[in-house]
């Protein structure tokens, strides 16, 4: 958790720099994107030889997902082949860690006693608007999520 006059902030940047540490990708360039725009995957790209590496790589950005929705997509993408990865998904991984570098410190906020840390209309740092909908007493309450900048 970070704090600032804002309030708290829910981040994982111990984990993602020990992720990058673990990729041997603390000295990568830092991306401006979780994927490529010009991707196209090619599922009969060369398979690769290190399975068990390549998993635990997917299975750790599957738990950042928690505070991190703004690379689910691009998780999503490599977590449906971690039976047999190939190199175009280990460049998507890279990818995704690059991005990752360039937004250590982003986070969902936390606000005092607010329900689930979030307040009516607040803004998560990466572009996810969430919207606290108040219902009729003895109603369940919702969320609304879209995203935008």
């Amino acid at each position: 958790m970070a704090t600032s006059h804002k309030g708290l902030f829910l981040n994982q940047r111990k984990y993602i720099l020990d992720l990058l540490q673990d990729a041997n990708m603390e000295d990568c360039k830092p991306a401006h994107t979780p994927l490529d725009t010009k991707l196209q995957l090619n599922v009969s790209s060369e398979p690769l030889f290190n399975l068990t590496s390549s998993q635990r790589l997917v299975g750790k950005l599957i738990y950042l997902t928690i505070t991190r929705p703004d690379i689910s997509y691009a998780v999503s993408i490599v977590s449906q082949f971690m039976l047999a990865p190939t190199l175009a998904h280990l460049h998507i991984v890279k990818q995704i860690l690059r991005y990752l570098k360039s937004s250590v410190g982003r986070g969902p906020p936390h606000q005092g006693n607010n329900r689930q840390g979030l307040s009516e209309g607040s803004t998560i740092s990466y572009g996810l608007h969430v919207r606290w909908n108040e219902a009729e007493e003895g109603s369940p309450s919702s969320f609304d999520f879209d995203w935008g900048y």
